[in-house]
């Protein structure tokens, strides 16, 4: 396999999973995300409940908040997730095999997964 492109080992708990997920989230979306320090005051804070297959992939996105302004920042969440999408086998993982994460989006539109924001 080219550099870059082998399997990482399966994760060994629901943190590190999510942690990888929200990296998969910003690879999977040049252009609609940012790193750095989060702007004061954010657009919009939708909230996505992602329930996975075994083998990583999407069986259902629920939205848990849809925020009170720039509601089209929760399709635009969804869209990411598809796209990011498969996030990796979760069979060593106890179920629930559900994460949630909070996108946190700027005024153009570009989100940063809550996850990297610490």
């Amino acid at each position: 396999a080219a550099p870059g492109t082998m399997p990482l080992p399966p994760a060994r708990s629901w943190e590190e999973y999510q942690r990888r997920a929200a990296e998969r989230l910003v690879a999977a979306n040049p252009g609609r995300t940012y790193l750095g320090p989060v702007p004061e005051p954010l657009l919009a804070i939708p909230v996505l409940d992602i329930e996975l297959e075994r083998d990583g992939r999407v069986r259902e996105i629920r939205v848990r908040r849809v925020p009170s302004q720039a509601k089209d920042t929760t399709q635009l969440a969804i869209e990411a997730v598809r796209r990011a999408a498969p996030f990796g086998d979760v069979s060593q993982l106890p179920k629930p095999w559900t994460f949630t994460e909070v996108f946190l989006f700027d005024d153009e539109r570009r989100f940063k997964p809550r996850t990297l924001d610490d």
